[in-house]
């Protein structure tokens, strides 16, 4: 079990670090010059060579990348190119509203989609089945910027129920808070819950064709008390993967959802940053969507390995 997590940890630390070299890499090849977009199109030839200087741009890739990853290592994110502040200063308190962004939608998100799963198991063929699982196919096809668009349109436009715009500030009442990033999280909860549903009802359905199960049927237990007692805990660990999976999801893949509705998060930050060619923030943004990705998967797969005991006593052959 301790080496089964050290390897995983190992992993993870792996892939950080080619995480670290694609996201330099890739802010390598942004179009344009991240000297010209600070100074402007009526910035001399002279004063954009010493920016390029002051910045250390003139470095070759190579010396430049272990510079900003042993920086990174220390803690240290960097400075803003574009107001020379601190990145920490910056990233953390629009990574914080993420995380309650990403809280909220899950509080909602997964009992749901982890029931209807269940219960879409139990009344396999039924009404309710075939209704959960077009609805659920439906808004998995639909890109989270359409979801978005549609939910705009109808609550905030036709109906004004919500507010439109997700426009959150510091000492901000709960109740407003909660009012403000509703349609936000309304996107997040579909996408979310019909991936963890379709992964419930498929999990449960497989563990119910084992043979226990038929046993149970033939005791003359009623189909509820089978699903719920005997399946459904036995199905449980591909279940957990599948929520830290979306759980991951929700913090690393809010950037379109948090541009549509102009919400100060990590996401809306990351955008910004590439707009501006601020390296160092995209640079930030990208490893911590990166570690948390990792971090969550790492829990999924020592959860996975904790809830089954196969992978716990794994058998020696030979």
């Amino acid at each position: 079990m301790i080496l089964m997590i050290l390897q995983r940890l190992g992993l993870g630390v792996l892939t950080l670090v080619l995480v670290s070299v694609l996201v330099f890499a890739g802010t390598e090849i942004l179009p344009g010059d991240v000297a010209a977009a600070i100074l402007g199109q009526n910035a001399t030839p002279e004063s954009l060579a010493a920016l390029r200087a002051d910045l250390g741009l003139n470095a070759g890739p190579f010396v430049r990348y272990f510079a900003w990853a042993g920086s990174v290592l220390q803690g240290d994110l960097g400075q803003s190119l574009a107001n020379r502040q601190p990145v920490a200063d910056l990233l953390w308190p629009r990574f914080w509203n993420t995380m309650a962004l990403a809280a909220y939608a899950a509080v909602i998100a997964v009992p749901l989609a982890v029931g209807l799963g269940i219960l879409s198991a139990a009344w396999r063929g039924s009404l309710f089945d075939r209704a959960a699982n077009v609805i659920a196919l439906a808004t998995v096809s639909l890109p989270e910027y359409f979801l978005g668009l549609l939910l705009i349109l109808f609550l905030s436009v036709q109906f004004g129920l919500l507010p439109s715009l997700a426009d959150t500030y510091a000492g901000m009442g709960f109740p407003a808070w909660l009012r403000a990033t509703t349609l936000p999280m309304l996107v997040l909860v579909l996408v979310t819950v019909a991936q963890i549903m379709r992964m419930t009802r498929t999990t449960v359905l497989a563990v119910m064709d084992q043979p226990y199960i038929e046993t149970a049927f033939l005791k003359g237990l009623k189909n509820g008390r089978v699903v719920l007692r005997h399946a459904a805990p036995n199905a449980i660990a591909p279940i957990v993967n599948v929520v830290a999976f979306n759980m991951a999801y929700l913090i690393a893949g809010v950037v379109l959802v948090e541009a549509i509705f102009n919400y100060n998060g990590l996401g809306r930050f990351m955008v910004d940053a590439v707009s501006k060619r601020d390296l160092p923030m995209v640079q930030a943004a990208a490893m911590v969507f990166a570690a948390v990705y990792v971090v969550l998967n790492m829990i999924a797969d020592i959860a996975a390995i904790a809830l089954n005991p196969r992978l716990r006593h794994p058998r020696v052959k030979g």
